[in-house]
């Protein structure tokens, strides 16, 4: 058995908590609009959180807004790959700066010739979702690279039938770096939980900083343990609430 086979450890109330949502809060579905929390999981969260006086903080790809919508506001939420974030109860702007129109045209123009791939407007973020097609991942990969070709700013990250083109601060790692430098962050002990490619830069930062990480699902990552799934992570986050 590998390392990261290895169930994680109990939480202590020095770390500072930070979880991806689709995938590791929640199941992965076809359409993103129906993913919400479980029953009850919005209560442990905020419970969670209590108990690490705030240190706990919903790390998501998806629009801040969006994802403000399936999460309770009470936390700190970091959307949008880190470029937007909002603290417990913090009222969110309304102006969003998005993708340039240019690039949104070219992406639209892509995609209009495969069935079952839909963009998805994140801000700043484009997300092409093929869950529906998902054997034209490396076709759609080719021709959004070659679309990509004149914004240096911009790269492709492929995750869990996705495909998203993100201005280079999007990065969960980032955030995560960004986050520990301040209050409530700071001088705790970073714990990374998450499931998709785009939770690496998160996992490898949290290790830096020596803190520890968790794999949620099968593939290889930097992480150093494993749950199965996102039931495993509301059963881990159940049994850490009744230890803190």
């Amino acid at each position: 058995m590998s390392q990261l086979d290895v169930s994680p450890p109990r939480l202590e109330n020095t770390v500072a908590l930070f979880l991806d949502f689709d995938g590791t809060l929640s199941p992965l579905q076809d359409d993103p609009d129906a993913v919400f929390l479980a029953p009850g999981m919005d209560d442990v969260l905020i419970q969670l959180s209590e108990k690490l006086n705030g240190a706990l903080a919903i790390l998501s790809g998806r629009d801040l807004t969006d994802l403000s919508k399936r999460v309770p506001n009470a936390l700190w939420r970091f959307g949008n790959h880190g470029l937007r974030s909002a603290a417990p109860g913090e009222r969110m702007a309304d102006t969003v700066t998005d993708a340039p129109d240019g690039l949104i045209c070219r992406f639209q123009s892509v995609i209009s010739a495969f069935d079952g791939v839909r963009l998805e407007k994140k801000g700043p973020v484009l997300a092409v979702h093929y869950r529906a097609a998902p054997d034209k991942g490396e076709q759609l990969a080719l021709q959004l690279e070659s679309a990509l070709a004149e914004y240096s700013d911009y790269a492709l990250q492929s995750g869990k039938m996705v495909l998203e083109a993100k201005p280079s601060g999007a990065n969960k790692g980032v955030c995560l770096e960004k986050a520990m430098r301040a209050f409530p962050f700071e001088g705790r002990v970073p714990v990374m939980i998450g499931d998709d490619k785009t939770d690496e830069d998160a996992i490898l930062v949290a290790n830096r900083l020596g803190g520890w990480s968790v794999k949620v699902g099968e593939g290889a990552s930097a992480a150093e343990y494993r749950l199965t799934s996102h039931k495993d992570v509301e059963n881990y986050l159940k049994e850490m609430l009744g230890d803190l």
